[in-house]
C-alpha cells in the first residue's frame, strides 16, 4: 500500500502547502492529491505543487464534470500531464445537486450516463486516434442543436500526448462504485471504512470488474483519511467530526444526501439522523456532537502508533492500493511513513 497526501479544498483563505507536499515527496509519497467544492479551483494548487517538485504525482479529488466540458478536462489533463512529465493523475466526479445546479448552473441530470459519456469523450480525446465526435443525451459534438452555427467540425487535440493519463473516479453509491470498477483505472471513495469493504463495496466493485474490457484489470483504491498519531484520541476526533456533521448533515437535502445514506449503511442509521436533524435546524455544534467516535475510527486513521499500524494493516488487507492521509502536520507524515514501512 502506497502512501499520499490529500490536501482537500481551500477554505475562507487559500493557503500554500509546498513545503508540506515537498516533505511528502522527499518521505517517498507517491501522489499529492487536491479537491473542490465551490472555492478554490483543483487544477490551480496542482500545477503549482508539480511545478516546485519533481518526483510526487499530483491528482484532482476530484475536478468537477459539470464544470467542465470533456474537451476543457482533456486539454487540462494534457497540459499538465506533458509539463509535470507525466506525474499527473486526472480524478473526477459528478458532485452533488446543490453544487451543480446551485453554484454551475447545470443540470444535475443523470450522473451515471453522463459519468460514462465523459470518460469516453474524455479518453478519445486524449488518445488522438480520430477526429473527436459523439453523440449522445448530454454532449453533442459537433454541436448540431438548432441555434448551431453549421460551421462547426470535428476536430483533433492539437498536442500529442507522451504520456498516459489514468483516470480515476469518485463513488460511493453502489451503481457508481460498479461504473468505476468497469471504466476508471482508480476509484476516489468517500468517507472509506476497511471494516465494511467486504459487505458494503465488495459486491459492486466485484459486478464493474465483470464487466471491465481487461479482465485481469486492478484498480488503484485511493482512499483519502484524517491521520493523526497521538495518546489523545479523543481530542483527535473532534478535529475529524466537522467534516463528517458537514457532508452527513448540510451535503443534500433530506432524502438526497450521499453521505448521509452511506452513514447508514456502514450501521449508523440512527446517529445520521441525529448529526442530520441538528445540522438542518442550524445547530452545528450539536450536530458534531452527535458524531459517535465509533464513525469516527471507522473513517479514521487515529490512535497511538500501535494502534495506527494494525489501522494501516486493516486498509492493506481491504484493498486499499494508496491511502492518501489528510494532515497538515510534516511530522505526522515522516512518522506514517515509519510505521508503514
Amino acid at each position: 500500500m502506497r502512501l499520499a497526501l490529500n490536501i482537500g479544498y481551500a477554505g475562507a483563505e487559500v493557503r500554500d502547502h509546498t513545503k508540506l507536499v515537498q516533505e511528502a515527496e522527499r518521505l517517498g509519497y507517491h501522489s499529492v492529491w487536491a479537491a473542490e467544492a465551490y472555492g478554490s479551483d483543483v487544477v490551480t494548487p496542482l500545477a503549482w505543487y508539480a511545478a516546485r517538485t519533481e518526483r510526487i504525482a499530483v491528482g484532482t479529488a476530484i475536478m468537477q464534470m459539470q464544470a467542465r466540458t470533456p474537451a476543457t478536462t482533456a486539454m487540462t489533463a494534457v497540459t499538465l500531464s506533458e509539463l509535470s512529465g507525466g506525474r499527473f493523475l486526472l480524478g473526477l466526479g459528478v458532485s452533488g445537486p446543490q453544487v451543480v445546479e446551485g453554484w454551475h448552473g447545470r443540470p444535475y441530470g443523470k450522473p451515471l450516463a453522463l459519468t460514462r459519456e465523459y470518460v469516453g469523450i474524455v479518453r478519445r480525446a486524449l488518445a488522438r486516434e480520430e477526429r473527436l465526435t459523439h453523440a449522445g443525451d448530454h454532449f453533442d459534438i459537433p454541436y448540431a442543436g438548432a441555434d448551431a452555427t453549421g460551421l462547426g467540425k470535428p476536430l483533433r487535440l492539437i498536442v500529442h500526448p507522451t504520456c498516459d493519463v489514468p483516470v480515476y473516479l469518485a463513488a460511493i453509491g453502489p451503481k457508481n462504485v460498479a461504473l468505476t470498477a468497469e471504466i476508471a483505472d482508480g476509484w476516489l471513495p468517500a468517507f472509506y471504512s476497511p471494516d465494511h469493504a467486504a459487505d458494503v463495496w465488495g459486491p459492486h466493485l466485484a459486478a464493474g470488474l465483470a464487466r471491465a474490457d481487461d479482465p485481469a484489470k486492478e484498480l488503484d483504491v485511493v482512499v483519502a483519511a484524517p491521520v493523526a498519531i497521538t495518546d489523545a484520541p479523543d481530542q483527535a476526533r473532534w478535529a475529524v467530526r466537522p467534516a463528517l456533521a458537514l457532508y452527513i448533515g448540510g451535503m443534500g437535502a433530506r432524502g438526497r444526501n450521499f453521505y448521509f445514506d452511506l452513514a447508514c449503511r456502514y450501521g449508523f442509521e440512527q446517529a445520521a439522523g441525529e448529526v442530520q436533524d441538528h445540522y438542518l435546524a442550524g445547530r452545528k455544534q450539536q450536530a458534531m456532537a452527535a458524531v459517535p467516535d465509533e464513525l469516527v475510527d471507522a473513517t479514521s486513521v487515529i490512535g497511538p502508533p500501535g494502534a495506527v499500524s494494525e489501522r494501516l494493516d486493516a486498509y492493506r488487507e481491504a484493498g486499499v492500493t494508496t491511502l492518501a492521509a489528510m494532515t497538515e502536520d510534516p511530522a505526522t507524515l515522516r512518522q506514517l511513513a515509519e510505521l508503514a514501512a
